[in-house]
């Protein structure tokens, strides 16, 4: 089935899989089996959706089917191991090979809250017995429900290495426990769960390709898990600082694309449409962060910072770019990359002059070449300085390597703009 409607049903279905999937490996212990099963609760669904009408809890409704499809094929398996039983094997072998009733498991889950299910498989996911690359890929793909594609260009990553590290990770992971680790081991996947959260929320902020400039739900469900992980862990000051940067950014989200879903930069924004619940809710969040870090912020607390500057400028000319130059500073030496390094240049070519930012863009041209905002944020600089010419090459660059068909249009709308300019210029001048 094709079409609108089997485009509803997976996206829904994308959204539900990860706390599914998390509730299915709890019951059944096997990551490729509850998979599967949530699989086959998509089958069934575009199958009988289109054909007997949504279901009042759609999401309910994949979860109660995925559920039986593993109810069955654990007492598939469970009547297998009888039957080998049977066949002579002894009493250490029946201890050991002999699961449990799956139909008591089903029974004492139906008490369970579904809700921080996602949170659990997210640490299991980020075990350290998986590189950390691999502990990314996989909650990724797992928790976020990113194409192997989305996770490659979020990671800087070619599509077949991640394929690779996922699989991987997989059957590494084959048999594990699935709870929340123990304190100390908890401390040691904290800062790969924080990573993968923030990966994600950054997909649905500014989505790597596809028709859509955001995917607000992405970003909500990695806020609403980021709200799961500081309640478990309320004195760790960047958990804090994890979901105050996520609540300050996901209040730009009704800003940041016009009627049509034309993407709306920060200059243009209407920030009378910015949320002020999770604006209120970003620097309380913040202000705990503070109290808790005592003047020796980490990463996300930085971010977070940069974060509040911008909330707080009553418009985008009354930013304070010269803070957001010092934080960035302080970022850097905090967390070293060529991506931060490109934003502080933005902030240092409002605050200093396009004159003074251009030299630090051009020298990432090498570590951000495949970066399609490396070479649009350096057309801005160069349209700034008049190299006209120069700036539609790097917008025709940025618009070559841009997968967002919505970012894509935006580019293009700025190209034609230049090659006007250019145009009138080129024949000021003749005249």
């Amino acid at each position: 089935m094709s079409g609108p409607a089997a485009q509803d049903i997976s996206a829904v279905w994308r959204l539900e899989a990860p706390r599914c999937i998390g509730a299915l490996t709890r019951l059944g212990h096997d990551l490729a089996l509850a998979e599967d099963c949530m699989q086959d609760a998509l089958e069934a669904a575009l199958q009988r959706w289109p054909a007997e009408g949504w279901p009042l809890k759609p999401g309910a409704w994949l979860m109660t089917t995925a559920k039986h499809r593993l109810l069955d094929r654990l007492r598939h398996a469970q009547m297998a191991a009888r039957e080998q039983l049977q066949l002579g094997l002894d009493l250490d072998a029946r201890e050991a090979h002999l699961s449990p009733d799956p139909l008591t498991l089903m029974l004492a889950d139906e008490a369970n809250e579904v809700g921080e299910d996602a949170l659990r498989l997210m640490f299991i996911a980020c075990h350290p017995k998986l590189a950390r690359e691999a502990q990314w890929a996989l909650t990724l793909r797992l928790v976020g429900g990113l194409s192997v594609a989305e996770i490659a260009r979020a990671l800087f990553a070619k599509e077949a290495t991640v394929a690779q590290r996922i699989s991987r990770a997989k059957a590494q992971l084959s048999g594990e426990a699935f709870e929340l680790p123990p304190a100390g081991e908890r401390a040691a996947r904290l800062a790969a769960v924080c990573t993968v959260l923030y990966l994600m929320f950054n997909e649905g902020y500014a989505a790597t390709q596809g028709e859509q400039w955001t995917r607000p739900a992405l970003c909500h469900e990695a806020l609403r898990l980021a709200r799961h992980l500081a309640a478990l862990l309320p004195a760790d000051a960047e958990v804090l600082a994890l979901q105050a940067l996520m609540e300050l950014q996901a209040a730009r989200l009704p800003a940041r694309a016009d009627a049509q879903g034309r993407p709306v930069l920060l200059d243009s924004q209407d920030r009378r449409r910015w949320d002020r619940l999770l604006l209120r809710r970003g620097l309380a969040a913040l202000a705990r962060c503070r109290q808790l870090h005592g003047g020796n912020p980490g990463a996300y607390a930085l971010q977070a910072e940069l974060a509040a500057v911008h909330a707080q400028a009553p418009c985008f000319e009354d930013t304070d770019w010269r803070r957001l130059v010092q934080l960035y500073d302080a970022l850097l030496e905090a967390q070293p990359s060529p991506v931060v390094e490109l934003n502080r240049a933005v902030a240092l070519a409002r605050a200093r002059g396009a004159a003074q930012a251009l030299p630090l863009v051009e020298r990432l041209t090498g570590a951000l070449a495949a970066y399609p905002w490396l070479h649009s944020v350096r057309a801005d600089l160069l349209l700034e300085l008049g190299r006209t010419h120069e700036a539609g090459e790097a917008l025709r660059r940025a618009i070559a390597l841009c997968a967002n068909q919505r970012e894509q249009s935006l580019l293009r709308q700025r190209l034609m703009a230049v090659e006007s300019a250019a145009a009138e210029s080129s024949s000021h001048h003749r005249g």
